[in-house]
């Protein structure tokens, strides 16, 4: 009786996953697919306006989700991953605030000790850019401007991203990532659910959201970029959530990464590469990111294997 309870369970935790992914990805394919592509289409500076407005308004679809799966398959609301478990884990929470500011300062100063011809103090790219919207700056301004923003972002980013962030990181590390590991090793469900998300974003990208629309390949390279890119920040974002108990650790450092991220572009000649960098999208300009996910993979893999053993 007891093995056909068990077996029960994993069936109904495997209907929780399915019921969850249909209705994420159905609600944000829908609406991307059928408004933000139209709205955007139309070139319009406030259809373009709407478009930003509800883009933005798909970071809460993975939370509304996990809150529609928990009441149809009748799951309940414990266990919920949202409980912030601050003792013992000031380390995760520091990391969590700072770690993405450093890893992208980081990967960015990698990527101008490579392309140094890039690195443009003067601010010249961010200048054409604001000239071409009538805003008129001297570099020195401008420079001021982004440095203060760099800062505020590094404090307050975790802050004022905190609500939307949570809506994406309720719904990928508060629940889809428990539920995997009660399937998976720590590796596949990183690589699992990193693919998920990447794919959960396929519809932005193919709008060339984050690569863009003109590079060869266009757009299986950039779908396959973000899946990447997902499986690198899932990594540290699943560690740090399991660390702690919680997923609010990934919301900070969700929320710390989209307040700074865009910063180094400004440094750059040509607006640099998304495939390459400074941005964390590239794969120099994210390097940081990426040593760091492989080092918790090692460390994860190791601690897994020492579990086995104690078993046996």
């Amino acid at each position: 009786m007891e093995i056909i309870r068990m077996k029960d369970d994993k069936t109904l935790e495997t209907k929780r996953i399915l019921i969850f992914l249909a209705l994420t990805f159905l609600m944000a394919y829908v609406l991307e697919f059928s408004i933000v592509k139209n709205l955007v289409a139309l070139n319009s500076a406030k259809q373009n306006g709407i478009a930003q407005i509800i883009t933005g308004s798909m970071m809460f679809i993975p939370a509304l989700c996990v809150i529609v799966t928990r009441i149809v398959s009748k799951e309940g609301f414990h266990h919920n991953w949202i409980r912030p478990n601050f003792k013992r884990n000031l380390k995760y929470y520091l990391f969590a605030w700072f770690g993405p500011a450093i890893l992208t300062f980081l990967g960015a100063v990698i990527y101008f000790v490579i392309f140094k011809e890039q690195f443009d103090s003067n601010m010249g790219y961010a200048l054409n850019i604001f000239e071409t919207q009538g805003i008129n700056l001297k570099s020195a301004q401008l420079r001021n401007t982004i440095i203060s923003q760099f800062i505020t972002g590094i404090l307050l980013g975790p802050i004022l991203n905190f609500v939307t962030c949570f809506g994406e990181e309720w719904g990928w590390r508060g629940y889809l990532m428990p539920k995997m590991m009660e399937k998976f090793r720590f590796l596949p469900m990183v690589l699992i659910t990193g693919v998920i998300w990447g794919l959960w974003h396929l519809p932005l990208t193919i709008m060339g959201h984050n690569y863009g629309t003109d590079y060869a390949g266009y757009p299986y390279l950039g779908i396959f970029a973000m899946c990447i890119f997902c499986i690198v920040m899932g990594c540290i974002f699943s560690f740090i959530s399991i660390k702690t108990g919680s997923c609010i650790p990934a919301v900070i450092a969700h929320g710390s990464l989209n307040g700074i991220a865009s910063t180094a572009i400004y440094f750059t000649r040509d607006g640099g590469n998304n495939f390459i960098g400074p941005a964390p999208m590239g794969i120099i300009g994210g390097s940081a990111f990426i040593i760091t996910a492989i080092i918790i993979l090692i460390k994860m893999t190791q601690s897994e294997k020492c579990k086995i053993t104690e078993n046996n």
